[in-house]
């Protein structure tokens, strides 16, 4: 079986910007050592596997690797991957594209804008709140004060498949200054606190946007995101359930990957339906590689 993959840039508003995913489809017959391989040498942040032929509930089984191990739930693969299916896969289908992921089914849809820009969005899962932590631990795994990270609200735990903590910045030059140690992290990874950070902060580099955000995590080491999607589904969780923003529901334009010269653009909408909370996440995709895996 030959195995065609796709490189694609999400939330980016042009080519070679965004975050990058490599997309491997007709994946039946690899291996978890295989995959893992692949993603390794791929390198990206995380690389998908598609299988073939749709499951018996309509939605594609995919699986999600960083170049570490495999993941539950990640934003931007979801929305690249769902691209990919949509033209490479099904093509030709309006109806929305089901991804089958470890955390359960997601369905991705796709809007198009007055600028003809189209929008690939997904609901997020349910995303659950965790444990608090206090400045002084969390800033020092960051090489800030803090004084840097906002007293209201909380450095807070949150999960959807996997977990990341949320630490809110009072300004842009913190979130430009932060850097994670996770050596000095080690002490809070023991406590049970992945070392997987989400910043963000209301200053931001363009007025149009609402945030501006970073993301630090584990895989061979410390690497930053250029663009987070479940990160901003547990803000958009986060922020219901903080709210700090005005309204009772969001839509939120939120930059990243700047200190990366991998600008970004990540949309967020957040609310609740019948006493529930919904996340939304949504970006753009645009293809810059194809090929075959030899």
């Amino acid at each position: 079986m030959t195995h065609p993959f796709h490189i694609v840039d999400v939330f980016a508003e042009r080519p070679y910007a965004g975050n990058q995913l490599a997309v491997v489809t007709h994946a039946d017959d690899l291996s978890d050592e295989t995959m893992q391989q692949i993603a390794t040498e791929m390198n990206f942040s995380e690389t998908t596997f598609v299988y073939t032929a749709p499951e018996r509930d309509g939605g594609h089984r995919v699986r999600i690797f960083t170049p570490a191990r495999e993941i539950a739930f990640a934003g931007h693969p979801i929305l690249g991957t769902a691209w990919v299916i949509r033209e490479q896969i099904a093509p030709g289908s309006s109806a929305p594209v089901r991804l089958n992921l470890a955390v359960g089914q997601v369905p991705v849809t796709f809007e198009t804008a007055a600028d003809e820009a189209e929008t690939a969005w997904f609901q997020a899962p349910q995303v659950t709140s965790g444990a608090t932590c206090g400045r002084e631990p969390v800033a020092a795994a960051l090489g800030i004060s803090p004084d840097d990270i906002e007293t209201t609200p909380p450095i807070q735990q949150m999960t959807a498949g996997i977990s990341a903590m949320i630490v809110p910045l009072r300004s842009l030059d913190a979130l430009r200054r932060c850097k994670l140690d996770l050596d000095v992290f080690a002490p809070l990874a023991r406590q049970g606190f992945p070392s997987l950070v989400y910043l963000f902060c209301r200053e931001t580099h363009h007025a149009r946007n609402d945030l501006c955000v970073r993301f630090f995590f584990e895989a061979h080491g410390v690497r930053e995101d250029p663009a987070t999607g479940n990160g901003a589904a547990f803000l958009g969780a986060y922020l219901l359930e903080h709210p700090i923003l005005p309204g009772s529901s969001l839509s939120l334009r939120i930059e990243q990957g700047y200190e990366m010269n991998r600008p970004s653009l990540v949309r967020l909408r957040a609310g609740t339906a019948d006493g529930t909370p919904e996340v939304s996440v949504g970006g753009r995709v645009i293809p810059v590689i194809q090929g075959d895996l030899l």
